[in-house]
């Protein structure tokens, strides 16, 4: 059973994973937009992105085809991700996100995948 914990058109993760819930089981219920940020290694490089497909998005970075930055530092591990049932909402956090010093996106990766681990094996 996947647990929700909605928030201002935004599907937190975090909690619904440590409750044994899934990506994939996410994204059956509807059309999601997807904010994830991406890394090579912890602590180090951070890419966010948005996407309305998350599995193909996420495997293009990782065969070097998602775009020139992460191609370039090899970012393709998967760190963290939020859902939102708009566009708009996930732009906005997206643009939100980019926006935030250093200091707070490594504090919302450690909240919800403490251990830095490569959560695309949850997508497949």
């Amino acid at each position: 059973m996947v647990l929700f914990c909605w928030e201002l058109n935004k599907i937190s993760l975090g909690p619904c994973l440590r409750r044994g819930g899934t990506i994939e089981s996410l994204m059956q219920f509807e059309r999601l937009y997807w904010v994830y940020i991406l890394t090579n290694r912890p602590d180090r490089t951070l890419y966010i992105g948005m996407t309305g497909n998350l599995k193909r998005r996420i495997w293009d970075h990782r065969i070097g085809k998602g775009c020139t930055f992460t191609a370039k530092y090899k970012l393709n591990r998967l760190i963290f991700v939020e859902a939102f049932d708009r566009p708009e909402a996930a732009f906005q956090r997206e643009c939100q996100m980019k926006r935030w010093k250093r200091a707070w996106k490594i504090r919302l990766i450690e909240e919800h995948n403490p251990n830095w681990d490569d959560l695309y094996p949850n997508l497949t």
